[in-house]
């Protein structure tokens, strides 16, 4: 093994979105606590709102790299440019991070070519000198893990372990008071908590349909006495509006309100979370928050990770499948048998077996502690 124990300074490379960078989090505080190092992530510009919120990351790059669809991306010069800045930092390692389906080896030949000494990533074919060391892949041919498994066994490669593998994210007490503001101006009453429905994706093929939504947002009205926040990106705020003029009462337009240290404090103070799987899912893992999940069968490896949670899953449209080979292995051989798309009935169930048992924890406490 390359002598790791000395570096002072690593580059972490994931360069996607929100919810994958948390997912992540676990196997980069191994590399800070195991080294003693600092860390620097490269990520997109869809992945630096939440950057702010992880306690493991010291320094952020922001590139929209060519390998990863992130909108505009960069130019071959741009791409140069990023190489002699990656250079001029003097890091002692770079380690790629990736989900099964991705190539490590753009992002080797980047660090490669600026470099870096030691670089560490999964790769199915022989990367030669373009790692120092490699991890053959053998997901999702021979095993599939979760998400935070993968890159923590990445990591234990080169010896680097932590003792805590839950998601975590630093809440901003400023944050919290300006979101409950926020939330006051829309006249809800901050002491009695709130439901997040989060119908928003940054992929069609994860959509839940807007008229299942309405229905849901419906029946969860008959039930519960709560206010029902509707969150998303600006982007998304008119079918949150839609669903809200559909519902009516105690149902709040959230998408595009608040900020995203805001919205994390928001999620943290929810009594649960219903969304699609997107960063959301995410979020309300590392902050402990009770979970339904709509889960589009794309990656097995994005469930919420250790935290009350259920998930519902639902096909992908076939016009709307990827065209990548690893994913499609994956469908033909994990989704075989066809599921139905989640019916609101059975998120108003999940949602009462989650909150009755909620409940019956916090009454058992206090017999316990009177």
């Amino acid at each position: 093994m390359n002598n790791w124990s000395a570096c002072k300074h690593i580059l972490c490379i994931r360069a996607d979105n929100m919810g994958d960078i948390i997912m992540s989090a676990p196997a980069i505080r191994a590399l800070k606590e195991t080294f003693n190092c600092r860390i620097t992530l490269l990520t997109s510009g869809m992945g630096k709102p939440i950057v702010a919120s992880l306690p493991e990351i010291d320094e952020v790059l922001v590139y929209n790299v060519p390998w990863v669809k992130a909108g505009e991306t960069l130019s071959p010069e741009a791409c140069l440019q990023l190489i002699n800045e990656i250079r001029q930092r003097n890091f002692d390692a770079a380690v790629i991070l990736t989900a099964y389906s991705q190539s490590a080896l753009p992002a080797a030949m980047l660090a490669y070519m600026a470099g870096i000494p030691l670089r560490l990533a999964y790769c199915r074919e022989n990367p030669y000198e373009l790692l120092t060391d490699w991890v053959p892949d053998k997901e999702p041919y021979s095993v599939i893990r979760h998400q935070v498994q993968r890159d923590l066994q990445l990591v234990e490669a080169v010896g680097a372990y932590t003792h805590n593998d839950s998601l975590q994210l630093r809440l901003n007490e400023a944050a919290l008071q300006t979101a409950m503001e926020k939330l006051r101006k829309q006249e809800i009453d901050v002491r009695q908590s709130w439901i997040v429905v989060h119908t928003g994706v940054s992929e069609k093929k994860r959509e839940y349909p807007v008229d299942r939504w309405i229905e849901t947002v419906k029946l969860l009205q008959q039930h519960f006495d709560l206010p029902i926040l509707l969150t998303g990106a600006g982007s998304e705020k008119i079918q949150a509006q839609q669903i809200q003029q559909a519902t009516g009462k105690n149902v709040h337009v959230a998408a595009g309100l608040f900020t995203m240290e805001e919205f994390i404090a928001v999620v943290h103070e929810a009594q649960l979370v219903i969304s699609v799987n997107t960063a959301t899912i995410h979020i309300a893992a590392a902050t402990g928050t009770p979970l339904i999940v709509l889960y589009a069968l794309t990656n097995p490896q994005h469930t919420p990770w250790k935290t009350r949670s259920k998930v519902l899953p639902f096909p992908v449209p076939e016009q709307l499948k990827s065209k990548n080979e690893v994913v499609s292995y994956v469908s033909s051989k994990l989704f075989a048998q066809p599921v139905s798309i989640p019916e609101p009935s059975e998120i108003l169930q999940a949602a009462l077996e989650m909150l009755g048992e909620i409940k019956n924890e916090k009454l058992k406490s206090k017999k316990l502690k009177y």
